[in-house]
């Protein structure tokens, strides 16, 4: 049914299970499992520099290798549970970059983690998740997890 999953990650506290739930259904279909880390551009672009100390490492540099060390950790839970894996670093915004990343990998199935806020936070301000959703062309699971404050 599936051949292609993609798992978008931000490599954030509280996406286990969203993790767990793409390489089960990776594993499930016998898909190859896409794992997308997106630089955000908005983020690198709007860096003044003041804060980092050490100069040799700014915004990009830091978000560049948060997004190594979160595709290798779910490349390396995927590999132990036999799923194949292909990983990918881009740059923009993060929900056209996921998109884009869908039309041109042909992907068949988006799995993406969600954090449930309490109260009027939520409903203040969309959601990667929910922009993708909505525009995918292809179907998008979405694992929910709560997050407190």
């Amino acid at each position: 049914m599936y051949d292609r999953i993609l798992f978008p990650t931000d490599g954030t506290k509280g996406v286990d299970r969203a993790t767990d739930h793409a390489i089960d259904a990776a594993d499930r279909y016998d898909a190859t499992l896409h794992v997308l880390y997106v630089v955000d551009s908005d983020i690198v672009n709007a860096y003044s520099g003041d804060e980092f100390v050490d100069g040799s490492e700014g915004a990009e540099e830091t978000l560049e290798d948060n997004g190594r060390d979160a595709l290798e950790a779910v490349a390396e839970r995927a590999a132990s549970a036999g799923v194949e894996v292909v990983t990918d670093l881009v740059y923009g915004k993060p929900d056209e970059a996921i998109l884009r990343y869908i039309d041109r990998e042909d992907i068949d199935l988006t799995v993406m983690g969600s954090k449930t806020r309490p109260g009027e936070y939520r409903r203040m301000l969309g959601s990667v998740t929910e922009r993708v959703s909505r525009q995918s062309p292809a179907p998008v699971s979405i694992v929910k997890t709560t997050v407190s404050g």
